[in-house]
């Protein structure tokens, strides 16, 4: 399945879900996370987030199968996150991440399933990092325009709604991958658990997300803060409509009394 001591992984991040039901039945090796061989050469382990992560594909038998896949993929990325390392066989070292590459003692299926779901983490939290970022530049002109003149601008619904929605797919896209917990494969293996902690130490999984979780929370209570600074300025523009509703009233009244007293 590996004939060469060295090869490449390469992970791609191709849209929000993969159908796994639907297909690579026949070339299954392992499941949870489904693992097919590819036609061509090569393993690719497939996650349902809409990862998929490619061992010793050669260029030629990647294109053929990607497209295989990308029947099966729900709400395409148009430009699929990627990452590539090199993946290296030797029984004489620490098994881990050596030297920027991926090392195994022994080539196993199991050993590339924890590989690729610390590599398919990695790609979603890099998206994820990326549109956080950009929600951070959309707020801070507000924040900004905020504290100098105490007023929310004219376009802040259109920021909120934006924001809103950026927040809840991330959200739940975070927590259908996952990404605090160990692989499943770590169940039936857990002999593998001290390459699985190396590897996800390597690529700073669990500290990239908590930088992620605390970006999230700071968005949500900015928009928490905004819609409640929204709903007080509608609250008290009601208040000055009832107000003058009840002011032109009353003069109403003390006119029809004064012409009907004249």
């Amino acid at each position: 399945m590996f004939p060469q001591v060295s090869f490449s992984a390469k992970a791609i991040l191709l849209g929000e879900r993969i159908d796994l039901r639907s297909g690579f039945a026949a070339e299954a090796l392992a499941r949870n996370p489904l693992t097919v061989s590819v036609k061509g050469g090569g393993v690719a382990v497939l996650f349902r987030y809409g990862a998929v992560v490619l061992f010793n594909v050669p260029p030629a038998a990647q294109a053929p199968f990607l497209e295989q896949v990308l029947a099966l993929v729900s709400n395409r990325h148009e430009q699929p996150e990627t990452e590539e390392v090199a993946v290296r066989i030797d029984p004489e070292v620490l098994e881990g991440v050596q030297g920027g590459a991926v090392c195994f003692e022994s080539m196993s299926v199991e050993r590339v399933q924890i590989a690729a779901s610390v590599l398919s983490k990695s790609l979603v939290l890099a998206m994820y990092e990326s549109r956080v970022a950009q929600n951070f530049d959309r707020i801070e002109p507000l924040a900004r325009n905020l504290e100098r003149t105490g007023r929310i601008g004219g376009n802040s619904s259109e920021l909120l709604k934006h924001i809103g929605a950026m927040l809840r797919s991330e959200q739940m896209m975070v927590g259908s991958v996952e990404i605090s917990e160990k692989p499943d494969t770590l169940w039936d293996h857990p002999d593998l658990e001290g390459l699985y902690l190396r590897i996800e130490g390597e690529f700073e999984i669990r500290e990239r997300y908590a930088v992620l979780e605390r970006k999230l929370n700071l968005i949500s209570r900015t928009v928490q803060t905004v819609a409640e600074l929204l709903h007080s300025k509608r609250s008290l523009r009601l208040e000055w409509a009832i107000v003058l509703l009840i002011v032109f009233e009353v003069m109403l009244t003390l006119y029809t009394m004064s012409t009907g007293g004249s």
